[in-house]
């Protein structure tokens, strides 16, 4: 069986042909640019080609994907009826507890959270509805990002406001990465040889964005982002945890609208304002060895930050087992993961040094032998978690 993995973006559709026999990757790459000049689709897998077009809609990018998947020379299929499904990451899934086929009613209900992510869910629907012209018959299923999150309890959840805007608006905390936070757990069940049933454990998802998540006994108990990906950690170009009264103060000061205020705290702050100098890690780190005060003050923030929620969550889990680093920065920065565990040695947090650096992107255990809490790397895999649920929904569909 083959499935198609889609994860449309804004101006951009990232996308991964599976074949789930083996979970093998047929063909892979990312159109980007849509709407914009000199949009190209970058060919990852089997090749690396850049295929420049004229791309201007959602709908005129897809028809370029399906060409180039059935390319004489570069592509990956013969006719587009190989393909048995096609699988979507979708950043907000409300309430939605579990992946589901995107059948008119679960689309008519999905609907409802677009205002909670209108920089994600709108995109999402253009790729869904652009298949469904292309290709009608072709199964949809959506494998959302705030599903894993859903047994959180209501005392984590809820905000301390007026409960009559959660009734009306939906306002609550429903936390993002669940799909790598699950096929993360997975993962390290199977690589350290436990049962997440029985276990508790801290998942430390890092990259340009960045949450972490509290899972006792194989159930998210809390995590880190809230209403939208921007609460919690300190991010790339995201601020996190702030006082909302710093953001009203600067809103009136300086006249701010609310669509400029959130792309002020979406997009020009987090490590890219406070070290003056990128929101790349590996650029931060480098700035930071050649002696800038502003990007050490940063790392400071961002790694203080991080052990402040590990804390946090071991006093939540009532201790963890295992804490996992996963993502960008937590799979390849070893500076990161060795200051955000530093000084918790007191809840049988000890890192290995040797280990630590040795681990660049590959599955390792990072703690000392004598470790009461064994940490880990294991690199994430979104799409292929995407690729499983659908596979698995058309696999009982049939």
């Amino acid at each position: 069986m083959k499935i198609l993995v889609l994860n449309c973006g804004s101006s951009s559709i990232k996308y991964k042909l599976y074949n789930m026999d083996d979970n093998s990757v047929l063909s892979a790459g990312n159109i980007v640019r849509i709407g914009l000049p000199r949009a190209h689709l970058k060919l990852k897998v089997p090749f690396e080609r850049k295929v420049y077009h004229d791309i201007p809609n959602h709908e005129v990018g897809l028809e370029l994907l399906f060409r180039l998947l059935t390319d004489r020379d570069l592509g990956s299929i013969k006719t587009l009826d190989e393909i048995d499904a096609v699988g979507h990451r979708i950043v907000h899934g409300g309430t939605f507890t579990e992946s589901l086929e995107l059948t008119t009613s679960v689309l008519h209900e999905w609907k409802k959270y677009s205002d909670l992510a209108p920089l994600h869910n709108p995109a999402s629907l253009l790729g869904i509805e652009a298949i469904a012209k292309k290709l009608p018959f072709m199964p949809q299923i959506g494998v959302f990002d705030t599903s894993f999150h859903q047994t959180m309890p209501e005392h984590a959840y809820m905000y301390a406001i007026p409960r009559k805007y959660y009734q009306k608006y939906g306002i609550r905390r429903y936390g993002f990465h669940g799909i790598s936070h699950r096929y993360v757990l997975a993962r390290s069940a199977e690589f350290l040889g436990f049962n997440p049933e029985e276990k508790n454990v801290i998942i430390c998802h890092i990259g340009n964005g960045a949450s972490l998540a509290a899972i006792k006994q194989g159930k998210c108990v809390d995590t880190t982002m809230g209403l939208t990906p921007l609460e919690g950690l300190i991010m790339g170009t995201r601020s996190g945890d702030i006082d909302p009264s710093a953001i009203l103060y600067i809103m009136d000061k300086e006249k701010l609208s609310i669509r400029e205020a959130s792309n002020i705290l979406n997009k020009e702050s987090g490590m890219l304002a406070l070290s003056g100098v990128s929101s790349d890690m590996a650029e931060i780190a480098k700035a930071e060895q050649e002696g800038n005060r502003r990007a050490r003050v940063a790392n400071r923030m961002y790694n203080y930050r991080i052990k402040k929620y590990i804390s946090a969550y071991m006093g939540v889990l009532g201790g963890a087992d295992y804490i996992i680093f996963t993502a960008g920065v937590g799979e390849h920065q070893w500076e990161m993961r060795q200051r955000c565990t530093a000084g918790l040695e007191f809840m049988g947090i000890k890192i290995d040094e040797e280990k630590n650096k040795a681990a660049f992107g590959n599955e390792a255990i990072i703690s000392t032998d004598d470790s009461k809490v064994t940490v880990a790397v294991i690199p994430t895999d979104e799409e292929l978690m995407v690729a499983k649920d659908t596979y698995s929904i058309i696999r009982h569909k049939h």
